[in-house]
């Protein structure tokens, strides 16, 4: 069932939205009414303190948990009835906080593997090396666009950590998603990865849009054009860096844990 939006933005403005989205675990609220609005084409944070309610958000937005109750509109679509699988073929997909690559296959191999799946040959191994060599030349556009076309036949364990999270998302782009979600992309990396994932974010959000939960301010502040911060489940503001950073209430219960703090602080 197809519905239109009901906001003050034109049709079709928002790719994504959550209308009294509630999420309980044993009588608590982990999620708490939050109405998300995620425009398209632009790069969108969730932040806030640890326990705030990000990830619980990431997995109900692709259907990882459902919702204790409350509404998902992905396109103008109601998917909040829809599995995990049925989302990600709509075009929303997810990349992981923790590297989730293939670590003994090669690079190439990595990006390959989602391609098999969007022709409808996902993990077919035992294929021909000439069948799935039809697949390389779009592979190693994605490698390049990212980065790692050198890096092409090294097997992915051996790749310097902010290398896996390019190869990540790599992998991710393999399935042509219109929304990506990227849960902690630059979690755990020195600054030159951080500089450089950063570049590759806003170059993806050039033909897409990107939702990510990132604690690294700096990255925030840099690439998003608007954040959205949670607080015990709930969303307590949102606007652009400045408003967020200014926001009395966001100082109290999140920034001001990190003010004093240099911008490339994690």
């Amino acid at each position: 069932m197809t519905e239109q939006t009901t906001t003050g933005a034109p049709p079709g403005d928002y790719i994504l939205e959550t209308r009294g989205l509630v999420r309980e675990f044993a009588g608590f609220v982990a999620v708490n009414e939050v109405d998300l609005k995620v425009r398209r084409g632009q790069i969108h944070a969730l932040i806030g303190p640890n326990g705030a309610g990000k990830t619980t958000c990431f997995n109900l937005l692709t259907k990882f948990l459902e919702p204790t109750r409350g509404r998902i509109v992905f396109n103008g679509t109601d998917i909040t009835a829809q599995t995990p699988q049925a989302v990600a073929r709509c075009g929303l997909v997810r990349s992981f906080q923790i590297s989730a690559v293939f670590p003994h296959l090669s690079v190439l191999e990595n990006v390959r593997i989602p391609l098999q799946r969007r022709l409808g040959n996902s993990f077919h191994f035992w294929r021909s090396a000439r069948c799935l060599g039809n697949l390389d030349a779009r592979a190693m556009e994605l490698l390049d666009a990212v980065g790692l076309a050198s890096y092409a036949q090294m097997i992915a364990v051996e790749l310097p950590y902010g290398r896996k999270r390019a190869l990540e998302i790599a992998t991710t782009l393999a399935l042509d998603p219109e929304l990506m979600l990227l849960d902690e992309p630059t979690q755990g990396m020195g600054h030159e990865d951080v500089d450089r994932v950063m570049r590759l974010i806003k170059e993806v959000a050039a033909r897409r849009t990107v939702l990510m939960v990132e604690h690294n301010m700096k990255v925030v502040a840099g690439i998003c054009d608007t954040i959205t911060v949670l607080a015990r489940g709930a969303v307590l503001a949102e606007g652009d860096y400045a408003a967020v950073a200014a926001d009395p209430a966001v100082i109290e219960a999140y920034m001001g844990s990190t003010a004093a703090e240099p911008a490339g602080a994690h």
